[in-house]
């Protein structure tokens, strides 16, 4: 149970919270919203201890375990499914202290780390590690990778992976979803789902919310309201209650005009004094019911473009991918006027190389691209936040893009996007990730583009934001080809969706649940991909539709087979080290035997286990 009781909390001279009074009850998986700077970070940084309470007091039970998702990776050499296994403290501890007892040859050691391991349901570690990786869109090989090799979003996962290691009570995640695509998102949810303890959850994605959520916190102009239910739940109780609110002002103000009429009236005669101090008792008695002050609906628009020819931009047998890695075959994709097309596919399949062909990014390894005279994209790709230029305004640069325009017409539209007053000259290093997300969108709409090509657009943006977006694609004239894992925007923008699967490009007849389900029947795992740019290196043109070989089929039995005596030889070694015979006078040189022999099986059977994982994959694929 979690307790907060008269809960203030303050950062810096700014008060966040105040007079929260309620309980987190175990296992309750909680969503906690509300809009940026409303102090949901700050409610897990007091939960974590980094942060005192302003005033009154916050209850966590004696040892609660709290995992949480680091907010940096360093650059570190270890490899990436050991970073993850780290997550599992004491199970990392174990298996360090084996290993440096039977460096040293301290029999007694290595009997006290097994036994600890065992305790600790420590052998199966690293295949609890790589299934969290697999599960997160991490390739097999790549789960010997260091961690220093990884670009900031694949480090993010990584963190992730590492925090959900971690034995925990209470699980804090934070925007979880950003850096995830649609696959991983669905694997987090059916993850959380089967998660035995306390979840706080902050997201920005309604979907998600529904998904994993049993309650809902929701911070509100310094208070914080629990409701049962998911998000969906909470947004219609919260309109009831407001609606309540607002009728029982409005009774409340129909009362007070006339009794204040009567006291108008009558305060001054004689006859009627005493009916007029009675009714000022009673006014003066009023609760004083707040009027239900309207939040602003955030809005913003893509204008109308300059032209819109019906045939926009066209793939014509076209085998796209990187240098000689072809990704996908024989692709035949157009869009048109009008046209909401939804991409949908595993992680790495191709979607962003489906994506950065369409631009024109990529040089196409086959076929042809056909685009219109008068195309003009609005390319948004998960880089391009980063790409905003550092120490400019926003309106520093709409004048790059813009150098003929005025001042005043760049302070217009920034407006419309919420850029309003000085903000529109400040620098976009003090922004946030939502505001310069928000930005980098606005700076694709100024450009009055017929086609919008948008590869993971929400990753910072809160909810408002979000349903802003959403509003703004559905009204918008041209073409769209949308990448993201927000399914409540993918709903709400697309009308036909394409599976990028498989090296190939198809149209998908179903919705999103329909695709769920193929996920699900086809198996979490990632397929071969890339999970940063792939290597410049010469690859087989057509080696991701090619069958396996009998080679590779028998190697694959070989190794399966091999797999089954491993496992059998470790278990024997198992029942041998807990056997407290073998602890006598004379067990030391047997029980070094036996280490030695148990490490050199885990070792062999990890890497049989990838080779397997690579071979079974290839097999499917094929």
């Amino acid at each position: 149970m979690i307790s907060f009781r008269n809960f203030a909390l303050r950062r810096g001279e700014r008060l966040l919270l105040s007079d929260v009074d309620l309980t987190l009850h175990s296992g309750w998986r909680v969503g906690v919203v509300g809009r940026n700077g409303t102090g949901k970070s700050s409610l897990f940084a007091a939960v974590q201890r980094e942060i005192e309470a302003d005033k009154g007091d916050l209850d966590l039970p004696g040892k609660l375990r709290i995992a949480s998702v680091a907010q940096e990776t360093p650059s570190l050499p270890d490899p990436a499914i050991d970073f993850v296994l780290g997550g599992d403290i004491e199970v990392a501890a174990a298996i360090r202290a084996e290993a440096a007892a039977m460096d040293a040859e301290d029999y007694d050691a290595v009997a006290a780390a097994h036994h600890r391991l065992d305790e600790l349901n420590g052998y199966d570690a690293t295949a609890r590690a790589g299934r969290l990786l697999h599960g997160l869109g991490f390739p097999p090989d790549t789960h010997q990778r260091a961690v220093s090799t990884f670009s900031g979003g694949w480090r993010v996962r990584l963190n992730l992976a590492r925090a959900l290691m971690m034995p925990s009570d209470l699980l804090l995640l934070d925007e979880p979803t950003n850096h995830l695509d649609l696959d991983a998102v669905l694997w987090l949810e059916q993850w959380l789902l089967r998660y035995p303890g306390t979840l706080l959850l902050i997201s920005h994605d309604r979907e998600f919310l529904d998904g994993v959520c049993t309650h809902t916190l929701h911070l509100h102009e310094g208070k914080a309201k629990l409701y049962n239910g998911d998000y969906t739940a909470f947004e219609r109780q919260r309109s009831e209650q407001l609606h309540q609110q607002q009728a029982a002002h409005e009774k409340e103000q129909a009362e007070r005009e006339h009794l204040q009429k009567f006291i108008d009236r009558f305060k001054a005669k004689a006859s009627k004094a005493k009916q007029a101090q009675s009714r000022m008792k009673r006014l003066a008695k009023l609760a004083g019911t707040e009027a239900v002050r309207a939040e602003r609906a955030f809005r913003i628009a893509f204008a109308e473009p300059l032209r819109l020819p019906n045939s926009l931009i066209r793939l014509n047998h076209v085998d796209a991918g990187y240098g000689d890695l072809r990704i996908l075959a024989n692709v035949g994709f157009g869009l048109e006027a009008g046209d909401r097309v939804g991409l949908l596919g595993p992680n790495g399949a191709g979607k962003s190389t489906l994506v950065k062909t369409l631009v024109g990014e990529l040089p196409l390894l086959a076929g042809e691209r056909s685009a219109h005279p008068d195309l003009r994209l609005g390319y948004f790709a998960q880089h391009t936040v980063e790409s905003l230029q550092p120490g400019q305004s926003p309106i520093d640069h709409l004048r790059d893009i813009a150098p003929n325009d005025t001042v005043q017409d760049f302070r217009n539209f920034l407006g419309r996007w919420n850029f309003a007053g000085d903000r529109a000259f400040e620098s976009v290093d003090t922004f946030s990730g939502g505001e310069r997300a928000r930005l980098a969108l606005a700076l694709i709409a100024w450009r009055k583009p017929n086609v919008l090509l948008l590869d993971e657009p929400t990753n910072h943006l809160d909810l408002d934001m979000r349903e802003a977006l959403a509003e703004a694609l559905s009204d918008f004239a041209g073409a769209i080809v949308l990448v993201s894992h927000d399914r409540h925007l993918i709903g709400l923008v697309c009308d036909t969706f394409w599976r990028v699967a498989d090296g190939h490009v198809e149209a998908f007849d179903g919705d999103l649940d329909a695709y769920a389900a193929w996920l699900r029947s086809r198996g979490s795992e990632p397929k071969k991909n890339q999970v940063d740019p792939p290597p410049k290196k010469a690859a087989a043109k057509s080696s991701d539709s090619d069958p396996l070989s009998k080679q590779q089929r028998s190697r694959f039995k070989q190794v399966e087979s091999r797999m089954g005596l491993l496992q059998s030889e470790l278990a024997q070694i198992e029942a041998q080290l807990a056997d407290p015979a073998i602890y006598g006078n004379d067990g030391g040189v047997e029980i070094g035997q036996l280490g030695q022999r148990q490490e050199a099986l885990t070792r062999e059977h990890a890497a049989l286990e990838t080779e397997w994982l690579a071979l079974y994959e290839r097999m499917e694929t094929a």
